[in-house]
């Protein structure tokens, strides 16, 4: 038995909207077997631009019931049967919350019109239900109105019915078939034809323009977990709306796949991507030389376009960097802002300080061991190539650090042996860096047995 349904609706997505007009005509496969339709009080006004097309109206649903007052006939009906419907998510998603909101659990198989015509009568312009109709000689009344969109859906699946040679049907209600969750512009076959390996996928929108970037460790596997569910959400719904395609970039790591995530993010700043986005403010050190012509280290929050020359992620690590720079190159505390009075260094600081903060020392001098602890914090930043799989057997993985900074990657012949980073480099695609990047380098070194080797 066929459910075959059709709802008008106060907006796009089902927590948010509600149900104006129900109908659903039950279907034993030959003819209607069962009818039911209904005005529907959504308790709220209906926006003009849905008055004006379905032509429902605040005064016409004004006596109309509510959605509790017919809830149960409509589980009644619904319930046990294959739900149908031009754009099938949609409708389901609507009645399953309205539903839920009364007591009722709906739980039925699928159909939807759309996809299924798209297999059956290929090659039509466009499967919207007006112009899939018009095609087909499907006379619609009461356009954007249940009862007479319901209808018309019933006449098309009748005509799927007769015409499905292929199976189509009996494929989509397979219990192990995913295509009822897909969105429903995205083509089945490019799901199908996703592989199971790491890398970065791209859901497109009808324009083509690149709307969200995943990564994944298996990319079929974490595409079709993003369809599986019924949120009733409007970011999920208009999210879903929106994807057209897909393309994917393998990776030889699940490690590359993050990197390339992140990267792509911040180049394509996509529409449904939130995580890293924002400015990241974490710490550095940055070097001036003041009026006097003293250089002088700082701690201070890292800013968009700013360059520090050592970074770290908490304020009291780059504290402790800094004490021990001053004491290992004799620094003055207060030219390094960790002596905040207006007095010559005292106490402790004496021991480093020879005087700048008092002009007692010349900029000169003071700035040759300044420029000695520069170098020291380079020589602290590690020059190291991380190798691991690669997309084939007949080459490995790089990912190449330089002295601290994320330089690129890239694949390596496997019988190549890799001696020196600036070697690596012809292989390399080389990409800006971020935070991001870098700490997730440093932590996967520090907890994985990765294959590294240092230069």
């Amino acid at each position: 038995m066929y459910a075959i349904v059709d709802i008008e609706t106060t907006g796009g997505h089902a927590s948010a909207g509600c149900i104006t007009e129900i109908a659903i005509f039950v279907h034993d496969g030959r003819e209607i077997v069962a009818h039911f339709e209904t005005l529907v009080n959504p308790g709220r006004p209906i926006p003009r631009y849905i008055q004006a097309l379905t032509g429902i109206t605040d005064e016409m649903v004004e006596d109309a019931p509510p959605f509790e007052d017919v809830a149960a006939r409509v589980f009644e009906l619904l319930q046990g049967q294959i739900f149908i419907a031009h754009n099938v998510n949609f409708d389901y998603s609507f009645l399953k919350y309205q539903l839920d909101g009364c007591g009722y659990t709906l739980q039925a198989k699928k159909l939807c019109t759309v996809r299924l015509s798209r297999k059956v009568f290929p090659g039509f312009p466009s499967y919207s239900l007006g112009n899939l109709c018009r095609q087909l000689g499907i006379n619609i009344q009461q356009r954007h109105r249940a009862s007479g969109d319901a209808l018309a859906t019933v006449q098309l699946f009748e005509r799927l019915m007769a015409a499905d040679s292929q199976g189509a049907i009996a494929q989509a209600l397979h219990a192990r078939s995913r295509e009822k969750w897909l969105p429903l512009h995205l083509p089945q076959e490019q799901v199908a034809e996703l592989p199971s390996c790491p890398g970065v996928y791209y859901f497109h929108n009808n324009k083509g323009k690149v709307v969200y970037v995943g990564k994944a460790r298996d990319i079929k596997k974490r595409v079709t977990s993003h369809f599986t569910g019924n949120s009733a959400g409007r970011q999920r719904q208009e999210f879903l709306r929106n994807i057209h395609r897909i393309t994917y970039e393998k990776t030889g790591t699940e490690l590359m796949a993050f990197i390339l995530e992140s990267i792509e993010i911040r180049r394509l700043w996509p529409e449904y991507n939130n995580a890293q986005k924002r400015i990241e403010f974490k710490f550095g050190i940055y070097t001036f030389e003041d009026q006097q012509g003293y250089l002088r280290l700082a701690i201070e929050k890292r800013r968009k376009y700013t360059h520090p020359v050592f970074t770290f992620n908490l304020l009291a690590d780059g504290h402790q960097l800094m004490r021990e720079l001053i004491r290992e190159f004799k620094l003055c505390p207060k030219l390094c802002f960790l002596q905040t009075d207006q007095d010559a260094c005292t106490g402790m600081a004496e021991k480093t300080c020879k005087g700048a903060c008092e002009k007692k020392e010349k900029p000169i001098r003071y700035n040759k061991r300044v420029a000695a602890a520069l170098e020291s914090l380079q020589a602290r930043q590690p020059s190291f190539a991380i190798l691991d799989a690669g997309r084939m057997a007949t080459e490995q993985s790089c990912i190449l650090m330089e002295k601290g900074k994320f330089y690129g990657m890239g694949y390596v012949p496997r019988d190549v042996t890799v001696s020196d980073g600036a070697m690596l480099k012809d292989w390399l695609t080389q990409y800006p860096e971020n935070d991001f990047i870098r700490n997730l380098l440093h932590q996967y070194t520090a907890s994985k047995t990765a294959r590294l080797v240092s230069f």
